[in-house]
Formats: structure tokens, sequence, C-alpha cells
């Protein structure tokens, strides 16, 4: 061994007589020797496939009510928030000339059957006539022309009225379904066009979501997955749901995600949630949900 070797495992010894010393001596101050500092657990990631989505109507429950023709809004009997029964009025155009034309129509009905009436008895009277040779074959050909010409404005006058009566009808805006005024776009005095957006109808007791996985995440979507709601207006609140609806095929993401840092253009796979309990969300309401990968069959 070495002289410098003989120096460096003096040190080490020394060194660790020093430790040594100075373990002893804290030991003798607090009377137990010291613990090893211990990091802080994790938490355990959510189990689950994170999806966003939205609060909407069942098909058939929310239905856009427009304009079926140009004209005046004579009055809006509405607000948003109100009830309203299937068939209910909403707003009404003006249809004061259409409905003048309609009993002109009308009338021309009574004066077309009037003349049918006379065309027939007068027939009948050519027919007796005819039979007795007092009138030539000609006249009562004349009286069969006459009948069938008198039928025939009967008819006319009568699709005149159905027509009139179908203009009036579409200047009254009802509601097509019972339900909640979610939107009302119009007012009283506001002239409107055919198709224009009048008001917006919900059956508010027939509400789902429509959730957005990453396609990523598609596999262990299954139909009847438990599906845990959240929503950032109802802090601490959950709610449970199912997945009732799993389609083929992925689409592009609908949905702005809330988290900026999540791509806008992803590929996602479109559930439909329907809810297990009443909840007091509204309609369009943006919710967090988390599906288990496994169903509960």
């Amino acid at each position: 061994m070495t002289k410098r070797t003989q120096v460096i495992l003096g040190l080490m010894v020394g060194s660790a007589l020093v430790g040594a010393t100075v373990l002893q001596a804290r030991v003798a101050q607090t009377g137990s020797a010291p613990t090893m500092a211990v990091l802080p657990a994790t938490a355990p990631p959510a189990e689950g496939i994170a999806a966003e989505g939205r609060v909407v109507a069942y098909p058939g429950a929310e239905v856009r009510i427009g304009a079926e023709r140009a004209g005046r809004l004579v009055r809006v009997v509405v607000e948003e928030g109100d009830a309203v029964r299937k068939g209910q009025l909403l707003a009404e155009i003006d249809s004061d000339e259409l409905s003048a034309a309609l009993a002109e129509a009308r009338a021309r009905v009574v004066e077309a059957e009037a003349e049918a009436r006379l065309s027939e008895a007068t027939l009948a009277r050519r027919r007796t006539l005819q039979q007795e040779r007092i009138i030539a074959a000609h006249d009562l050909d004349q009286a069969l022309r006459d009948v069938e010409t008198a039928s025939a404005r009967v008819s006319t006058a009568k699709a005149s009225v159905a027509r009139y009566q179908a203009l009036v009808a579409k200047s009254r805006l009802a509601a097509p379904i019972a339900g909640t005024v979610t939107a009302r776009r119009v007012d009283a005095g506001q002239m409107v066009e055919t198709g224009d957006h009048a008001f917006t109808v919900a059956d508010l007791s027939r509400l789902r979501i429509e959730g957005e996985a990453h396609e990523a995440d598609a596999q262990g979507v299954v139909l009847g997955a438990p599906v845990t709601i959240t929503a950032d207006g109802y802090p601490g609140r959950t709610w449970h749901g199912t997945i009732e609806e799993v389609p083929d095929s992925v689409t592009l993401r609908r949905i702005k995600p809330q988290d900026p840092s999540r791509p806008t253009d992803a590929r996602i796979l479109a559930v439909k949630v329907a809810f297990a309990e009443a909840v007091p969300l509204r309609l369009g309401t943006t919710v967090d949900l988390r599906i288990s990968s496994t169903t509960t069959r």
C-alpha cells in the first residue's frame, strides 16, 4: 500500500467518525433519531373516459317555428318562458285582405250551387218534354251541358274557398307541441318573410346529453355504460346517466372545448346520454362527462 493510498483511507475513516459523532450528539439532544423525509402521495388518476357534452332535447321535443307566409305581425301573445299547449296561438300575421277574399269565395259557392240547382231542375223538365216529343233531342243535350257546367263552377268556387282558408290558417303561428317557449325572435308590427324563424318551443321534460368522446377512446365507449355528469355552474354536484346511443362512425368535433389547450379539429365519437334522474340543468348547458368503460349489465 502506497503512502498516498494510506492518506486517502485515513481521511475516509475520519469523515465517518465525525458523522457518527454528530449523529450521537443529535440523539442526545432530542432523544430520538432523525426521520427520513416522506414525499407526498400523488392523487390517483380519475377513472373512466373523459368527454364533454351539451344538454339537448330529444328529437321532436324542440321545434323551431317559422312564418309560413310573408306579412306584418298584428300581435304576439307569448313571451320567452311561457308554457304553451299544442296548437296554442303564438302570433298572428295580418290577414284582413285574405279574410275578405275568403268571404267573397264563399259567396261564389252559394251562387254556383244555386245555378246548379236551377240547371238540374231545367234538365228534369226537358227530359219530360222530350219523352212527350215536345222538344228536340238537342234541347235535352244543352240542358245536360248546363248541369255539368254548373257543377264545375261549384267545384271551382269551393277550391277557391279552400285556398283562402289555407292562406288564412298560415297567418296563425301556433305551437306544434306542448312545451315552453325558449326563444322569441319577433314583435308585433314587425314584417316577416316566409321561413323567418319566429319562435322555438321545447318540451323541457325530455332532455338528454350529446357527448363527444375522443376517437382514441372509442373502444371503451359502450352502450349502457354509466356516466357521471358535472357542470361548472353547479360546483360539487354530480348527476348520473347512461349511454343510450353509440354511432358507428366518428365525426369532427362540434362542441367547442372548455380547455383552450384541447384541439378544436379533433375527430370524436358523438354519443347520446340519458339522464338517470331529474336535473336542474338548462337546455344548451355544457357539461363534463366521465364514462365508465364497463357496462352494468
